[in-house]
């Protein structure tokens, strides 16, 4: 599953470039928490076009057993009175498209008996970048103008499942020695934080 991410936009992507992507696998950990047997991987993708570096990502994967909870109880988060607020509702549709897009052939974004008979999911889950990309054009609703992201860092926190409302939230950083950052969380239908993320702009 994805556990998080961080992109670093370098230079425009233009119609017509050749480009090359070099991945390289950064860390293999393993770990055991209250969800049994995790190994956690970190994978670099460097994509590189006639102008040189375009964009930098690290993604954050992580594999678990089937022992443990699939998802474990988490309290509401705390409210944001400022936040820019959105809700949508993911329905097994979209991520069916999502993950044809992505080439994501993983079993629970789109089976729903093996979701939850084989995984113990209590629905299809929404795909992490689907998360963040929604996220991302949060983020740039609030800034408005002609902002662009120079870079967007993400971190799931708990699953989210299809058919059940998720709400967006961006709001400034606090810190004014951050410069142009925004706070992001995607939220589910108890409140509880489902991924956090940072938008930094330009």
């Amino acid at each position: 599953m994805w556990a998080g991410g961080r992109v670093a936009f370098l230079e425009p992507i233009r119609t017509g470039d050749s480009l090359r992507r070099t991945s390289t696998i950064l860390t293999v950990t393993e770990k055991t928490g209250a969800s049994g047997r995790l190994v956690f991987v970190t994978v670099r993708h460097v994509v590189e076009g006639p102008r040189g570096p375009a964009l930098s990502e690290e993604q954050d994967l992580v594999y678990r057993g089937t022992e443990g909870a699939a998802v474990r109880p988490a309290p509401p988060a705390p409210p944001w009175p400022d936040a820019l607020t959105a809700t949508l509702t993911p329905d097994p549709i979209l991520l069916f498209r999502y993950s044809a897009l992505t080439g994501n052939g993983h079993r629970i974004h789109y089976d729903h008996p093996y979701v939850t008979g084989e995984e113990g999911y209590p629905g299809l889950v929404v795909h992490g970048p689907l998360q963040a990309t929604w996220l991302t054009a949060h983020a740039l609703r609030l800034a408005g103008g002609d902002t662009r992201l120079t870079r967007f860092a993400y971190r799931g926190r708990r699953p989210c499942f299809d058919n059940r409302p998720l709400m967006l939230l961006a709001r400034p950083h606090s810190d004014k020695e951050s410069g142009d950052t925004i706070c992001l969380e995607t939220r589910d239908d108890t409140g509880a934080t489902c991924q956090e993320a940072e938008a930094t702009l330009a």
